[in-house]
This record gives C-alpha cells, structure tokens and sequence, in this order.
C-alpha cells in the first residue's frame, strides 16, 4: 500500500515502511538501509520526506516525556505530535513560548523544516530545542546540545532530515500561561502596509487572513494576560470592526473548529493555534506554500501581492500574513533575521497552484524571500539552498554525519550537492 502525505498530492516511494518499537529497532533499520527517510505528520507538501528506500515512522516508539524542572526543560520523542505534549504539559503547569497553526504536526518534523507560528517576539518552533538526540547512518546515537557543541547543534535542528533519525529532543518550557483572542474584520491592507509596526506589535501573536483581492484582512489578536492587558479595544481598530462572532480563516466557513474567541481567556495551548487538536481542517482539500521575507520588506511585499490578488485570488482559499523572530540556526528561513512570512492556502489544483506560486516567488524571492521548507515552492532545490549563508557548513556537516548519503534523497541533493 503506498502511503500518501497530508494533502495527498505526493505519493511516496518507499520500497519499504517501518514503524519500529523501540530505539534499537530503528537503529537497526537506519544501519541496514541503503536509503532511508522519517516521515512525521505527513504535514509536507513537498518530497522532502520522500526515498525509494526505506520509509521511517516514529509513532510507535515507546513515550518519552521527561521533565527536568529545575533546567526548565522537557525531553520527548521525536515522533510525538504538538497537541498531545501540549495537554501534558498544562497538566503539570507548563508551556511552549510559541505554537503553529496546526497543533496536530509532529514535533521532530516540524522543527527539521522550521515551521513556525507568529508573533514580534516569536521565534520559529526549532529554536525551543536545546538538545537532540538522532540515529546516525551507522546506526549509532549521538547527543547535540546547545551548550555542549553549539556549532554542529545549529546546524541540526532544522536538519531537513539529511543528518540522522531523531528520537528525542529537549525543548525550553515555562510556566503555563492563558491567552485572551480577537478577531478584528475589514482591516484594509493599507492600514498593515503603512501600520505594520502597530498592527504586528499590538500583542503576542497577531496574524492577518486575506485573499489579496478584497484590499481588507481579518487580523487575528492573541494576547497573554500575564503579561498585557487583557482587554482589547472594542468597535473599530485600525479601521476594521470587532467581530460579533467566531470567524474561519477561510471566508464563509464553519467556525466550530477554531480556537475559541471573542476575548475568552484560555490555556496557551487553546488559543495559539488557529485550530483546535481534535479537529484536522482540509485535509486533502488544499495546497500550502509560504516565503519568508525581511521583516523590512513588509510594505513591499503586501504591495506585490496585492497587485497579484485579481490573478491569484480564484485559487486561494486564505492568505496568512505573520512575523517570526530571527534566530541562529543555520537553516531556518529566519536565520539571521526578522521574518514578515507570506503563507499561501490553495485550492487543490496542482498545475494552476504552481504556476501562481511562480508568479508569487518572482515578486517575493527579490525581496529576499526564501520558501519554508515543507511547503510548495517552484524554485529549484539548488537556488534554495543558495539562499542559506551557511549552506556549505549545512552540506559538510551532512557529509561528516552522514558519510554514506543513507539521508539523501533527490530533493537534499539538489539542494546541498555532495562534491
């Protein structure tokens, strides 16, 4: 039976799937492959998880979660996806800084393709992790600490998968916190464009939803009320209007399965999200694509894009407009930076999509946009890799790693060739 990813537009390739059960299991599957992938969620849009060898799934390996309190950390497996750690740790009183969209993606997959949520402050979901733990092609552990080996540790969190199979990693916690959420309609874009400071900084998390043909957006208000006020101003804001009722990202949606509103404080990990866990929105039924831009090149970038609405707009189900803070690790499209990210929701239409993502990318990518690295992109895997000042200390530490190439696969070889 071949697996199929998220949205289902990829089919993998694998000769053979394994879901081992225990840590040697799969050190033994990774020191036998020729070829061999870890697929987390399935939340990728692309082939980066793909191999005609051997296919990897984590889901099974025995629970680990461990807290260490007094470092204020907490070790989990690789496989384990963000809602259920999410529970666990408001059970003991604790949190994330930061969560995406999706509470439902697996945390190892989301943090080797530097998936992120939004906020000024917020950096992307890889940079909680302090420590990770993998399984090196010679089917051998080996521990990365950030304190310990700071170079080769920033060069494998975001690892796309071509450094090892990753077990465990430790992530940074803090104490549980509520989140109070507004959604405000009829923003015009003018207003984020010429505001974005005002609009992007007005609390801990802030997103925007248009389809980049209306000259409006629905702006998105997470507040934390340990540490801002937790009333929001009511009637108009930025000359859009208080929602008298739950919105859907997409227009004319349900939604029942959204993260609850209307200034209602809740858990952390109830209100981050777009979505709540126990529901999967449009699976199957969409396509995603996302650059990340200078955080400077905002005004541009909302200019671009909504010169390209009238061209794009019939195929777009929503567009997220977010920030993400620079961090260090050398892969991550915020790498040095502070990101605006231009996320795209696509009606699953393969070749009209692509053709609009080229359109997107020949307006974005001079601005300094580089793809995230889970989602649909029409530029070659090669210039992507270009994009990254520390590609050639991404392609030697693979080599060190992974000296036989068990990790690579056509879309990590096109992006980091070996010599």
């Amino acid at each position: 039976m071949r697996m199929r990813n998220w949205a289902g537009n990829v089919v993998f390739g694998a000769t053979r799937i394994h879901r081992p059960r225990s840590v040697d299991e799969a050190r033994q599957v990774v020191a036998t492959a020729d070829q061999v992938k870890v697929l987390g969620s399935g939340h990728s849009f692309n082939r980066i998880a793909d191999t005609a060898g051997d296919l990897v799934l984590l889901d099974e390996l025995p629970r680990r979660l461990e807290v260490s309190a007094g470092q204020g950390t907490i070790t989990v497996t690789g496989g384990i996806r963000y809602a259920e750690l999410a529970r666990e740790l408001q059970a003991r009183g604790l949190a994330l800084a930061n969560l995406a969209s999706l509470p439902h993606i697996s945390v190892a997959g989301s943090c080797a393709t530097g998936t992120h949520g939004s906020g000024d402050g917020l950096q992307g979901l890889a940079s909680a992790v302090s420590a990770v733990r993998l399984i090196t092609s010679d089917g051998e552990l080996l521990d990365l600490t950030r304190a310990d080996d700071p170079d080769r540790f920033a060069g494998a969190v975001v690892g796309l998968g071509a450094l090892g199979v990753v077990v465990d990693l430790t992530l940074t916690v803090e104490p549980a916190f509520e989140v109070a959420q507004w959604v405000y309609d009829d923003v015009p874009l003018d207003r984020i464009a010429d505001g974005f400071d005002e609009v992007f900084g007005a609390a801990y998390s802030v997103s925007a939803f248009t389809n980049w043909s209306d000259d409006t957006a629905s702006v998105w208000v997470k507040r934390r009320t340990d540490r801002e006020d937790r009333a929001h101003p009511g009637g108009r804001w930025l000359d859009g209007r208080l929602a008298d009722g739950p919105r859907h990202p997409v227009p004319g949606m349900s939604p029942r399965h959204c993260t609850e509103q209307l200034g209602v404080p809740g858990p952390w990990h109830e209100r981050l999200p777009h979505f709540r866990p126990d529901f999967t929105p449009s699976a199957g039924e969409e396509l995603q694509s996302e650059l990340l831009l200078p955080r400077e090149a905002a005004p541009e970038a909302v200019a671009a894009m909504r010169a390209l609405g009238p061209r794009i707009a019939p195929l777009l189900l929503t567009s997220e407009i977010r920030t993400v803070a620079a961090d260090d690790l050398w892969l991550s499209p915020a790498y040095g930076r502070d990101c605006v990210a231009v996320h795209c929701t696509w009606r699953p239409a393969t070749e009209e999509v692509r053709q609009a993502v080229a359109l997107i990318e020949a307006e974005l990518l001079p601005l300094g946009g580089r793809p995230h690295w889970g989602k649909l992109f029409e530029l070659r895997p090669e210039a992507v890799g270009a994009l990254y000042e520390r590609g050639e200390d991404f392609r030697r530490l693979a080599a060190a790693l992974d000296p036989r190439s068990a990790f690579r696969n056509p879309f990590v070889e096109a992006a980091f060739p070996q010599p």
